[in-house]
Order: structure tokens, then sequence, then C-alpha cells
């Protein structure tokens, strides 16, 4: 069955389980002591260190492991804000963060600091200046992910850490996506990731903190990992994430070009077989294994729930497949369609074979979702005229306010409206993306009795 969502989390790597074998037998001891096997241990540990430090670019001093990577970005920011206190209590970050990111700037905010999300274009990226922007005299810390998790846009970090660096202003940067594809270009001040996400075992993230960033770690003091990371090591895990880290990094130029060329096929092939859709995401700028795209007229879940029944483990951003029932901040964000969301992300070694047959099951998996949510085919010619229409979508989930949208665009003459009145999240972002894709015009939402009423204006 082929596994296509990496980006949640990789395949454990061959290199990784056989340091973890190893290591159960013989790094089960307290590096912390002086007796045979606590050396052993120690070594082991130290040699971890070592060879995660020369992956991410720092002194083995400098770095530190975790029990998570969501563990590492809640230390690093609470470290680094508490570390610079006296320089004030802001925040800034971009809107497409990793949750860990945001939820942590929500607890900052909501212990009395502030933050500041900076917008991103439709590609999912910042723009520097608007970032500098950002920047205040009370800033005490910046974050920016190295590159997204929903979508695989490259953030351009070197060039924000340039412009931090000239404020004064560290700069943390959540590396969780792109560490195993090699380490982050630009002066960044501070660095996470996560272990499970490039083949190694669940349960060890890591943290760097470069010398010279004040820093100070907050809740009970520790006496491991430089204070910084509480609790006993799971040191078998850390030496199968360290091994697999140089592992992956050691195959990535290589399987960066083969997924690349896969990923490439995915983003032409879906625009040209399933119609109404949007490819979303930097076509250039971006990891190599992950495209993510959005299908019109499509229910998320049940669009997951066909593939999987062929056989393709895929992910989604759409609301229709959360529990909160509202579309991923990351596609909000950046304005463009969320419901049909899917996410492929290959894994190394990812078989041709495997996408092949995926490009073939797709059309047909969203053809027979969009007939059975009665989505029509395309926009009807007007049959008569009327001045404007308001189609009751309330109480409707995605992507049945857009559906019913679609459905009447053509009674209304050209430059007539039509108001959708919604009380789905969804719609917010889906009709806007709808209308920029039939070309036609987004007057704009109004308050409504209950939910909003979004108005279209027929343009063709």
């Amino acid at each position: 069955m082929p596994y296509f969502d990496a980006a949640s989390a990789a395949p454990l790597h061959p290199v990784a389980r056989q340091a973890l074998l190893a290591a159960l037998d013989e790094g089960w001891a307290d590096p912390a002591r002086l007796y045979r096997e606590g050396r052993r241990a120690r070594l082991l540990l130290d040699a971890a260190r070592e060879a995660a430090a020369d992956a991410v670019g720092c002194r083995p001093d400098e770095l530190v492991f975790t029990s998570s990577g969501t563990t590492a970005v809640h230390a690093g920011i609470a470290g680094a804000l508490s570390g610079r206190r006296r320089v004030g209590r802001h925040l800034a970050l971009s809107a497409v963060e990793h949750s860990s990111v945001l939820h942590t700037a929500a607890a900052h905010e909501a212990a009395g600091g502030s933050f500041t999300e900076v917008p991103v274009g439709r590609s999912g990226a910042v723009d520097p200046a608007a970032y500098a922007g950002a920047l205040r005299p009370d800033t005490a810390l910046a974050c920016l992910q190295s590159a997204n998790h929903e979508v695989g846009t490259e953030q351009p970090v070197a060039e924000v850490a340039a412009l931090c660096a000239d404020a004064g202003v560290p700069l943390l940067v959540d590396a969780a996506q792109s560490l195993g594809w090699g380490p982050v270009a630009g002066g960044w001040s501070l660095l996470t990731g996560s272990a499970h996400k490039w083949g190694g075992p669940a349960g060890v993230g890591l943290l760097a903190v470069r010398k010279g960033v004040r820093f100070a770690p907050q809740g009970p003091a520790g006496e491991r990992e430089s204070g910084r990371a509480p609790g006993f090591e799971n040191l078998p895990a850390i030496v199968a994430a360290a091994a697999s880290l140089r592992a992956v990094r050691d195959e990535a130029a290589a399987e960066a070009v083969r997924l690349r060329a896969l990923v490439d096929r995915i983003r032409s092939v879906v625009a040209e077989r399933v119609g109404d859709v949007e490819v979303v995401g930097d076509p250039e700028r971006r990891l190599p294994h992950l495209v993510t795209f959005s299908c019109l007229y499509v229910d998320g879940e049940t669009l997951l729930h066909e593939l999987d029944r062929h056989g393709f483990s895929v992910s989604s951003g759409s609301s229709c497949t959360s529990s909160t029932l509202e579309p991923s901040h990351v596609l909000k964000a950046m304005g463009v369609l969320s419901e049909g969301n899917v996410r492929v992300s290959l894994p190394l070694g990812t078989a041709e074979a495997d996408v092949d047959r995926f490009l073939e099951v797709l059309p047909g998996v969203v053809a027979e979702v969009r007939e059975r949510l009665g989505a029509p085919a395309s926009v009807a010619p007007s049959p008569a005229p009327a001045a404007s229409l308001v189609v009751d979508a309330l109480g409707r989930r995605c992507p049945i306010p857009v559906i019913e949208l679609a459905r009447v665009i053509g009674e209304v003459p050209v430059g007539a409206t039509v108001t959708v009145l919604a009380d789905d999240e969804a719609a917010r972002l889906d009709i806007p993306a709808w209308c920029e894709m039939r070309e036609q015009e987004y007057v704009g939402e109004e308050p409504a009795d209950r939910g909003s009423a979004y108005v279209v204006r027929r343009l063709s």
C-alpha cells in the first residue's frame, strides 16, 4: 500500500532500526554515571550529539535532545523570550508556522505578551521586507519555518535572518520538514527539528541554541541536556535519530532529484486530468517531495477515504477532515482553495509505478465524489435574466456552499449577483477562491442574521 504522508511521519529508516536495536543492548544505562555501563552510554550519547550537530551546522555543546519536535519548539521559544525579557515581550512569526509555534504564541499572549503574524502571499512565502516591518524595538524573538509542512514552500530564511540580525533580534527556525534534506542556510540563532520527520523514531526532537543567544530555560531546573530538556534521555531513540539523519543526508541529493521529478509530474498531470483543481505552493522554491492541490466541489474527508480504499495514504488540510470544521490555517493565510485538499508527501524510495497508479486512480475518485455530491460539470449558460439570487446554504458544510453557488451562477445575467448565505468557516476562503478560478468577481462579505452573506458578481 503506497504511503504518501511522509510530511506527517516518515517510515522508519533501516539505519534507524539497526541503530535502535543495537543501542537497546548497549545504551540502556545512565550516561551520567561513572561506571563502565554509564561510560559506554555516555560515549553513545556524545557520538549522537556530534553527528546531529554536524548535520544541523552547529557545535555539539549548542545542541540538546528533547522528547519531541513540539517540545523543542516550546522550550526554544519560551527560553529565548525569557532570556530577552528586558528587551520586551513581543514575538514575530509568520502566519503559516506549525501549530506548535502558534500555540506557544497564544500562550505567550495570554500571559501578557504580544505577537505579530506576518502575512504570506499565495505561494505561502513571506516577503522579507514585510517580515522586517513586523520587528519592533521590544521584539524579543522572531520565528520562521524553513519550509512549510502543508504546501512545501521554502521560506527566505537567509534573507530574514540577515534582517533580524540587523535589528538585533534572534531568529528561531523550525526546520522539522527540511532538516533531512540539508542544513538550513543563513544566520539563524535557534533551530528545532523532529526525528520522525526524517525517518528516525518518534519521541526525539532537537533544539540548537547558538552561543551568545540569551536563553533562560523555563520550568524546574534539570541536570541533563544543559538543563534545557528535563528527564532521562531516551538514549536508544536518540542514537537511532542521529544515525538516520546522517543516513538520509547521504541519500538526499540523489533522492531530491528523483522525487522532485515525480512531484513535478503529479503537479502537471493533476492539473490536466482532474479539472477545477488548484495546485498550491511555490512551484520552484519548495521541498522536493511534497505537493498539495485542492479540488472544487469535493468533500475532503470522503476523498481521503476513497483514496485509502484504493490503497493510498495521503493527508489533507480541508475543513471537512478536521474536528474543528475550519480550514487549515496555512491555506487560509495563503488565500487559496481549501475544499478537497490533498497533500502528497513522498517518502524516500517511493516507486515511480506507485505514483503512476495514483495518477490513474485520482481522476476517477474525484469524479465519483463530485457526482455523489451533485456537483455541476460546468457553469451553465443563463436561461433567463434574473436581477439577483440568494442561495441559502446555512447549516451545510464544505463543499456544498460552493456547489450551490456554481449551480445558480448561470441563472443571473452578466453583471448581476448571487449572494450565498453560509455559516461554514470554509466558505470565507473557498468562495473567493472559486471566483478566481472561474473568473467571476468576488464582491465581498456582508453581515447576516446567521453566518455571513458572500456576494459574487457574474462576469461571464
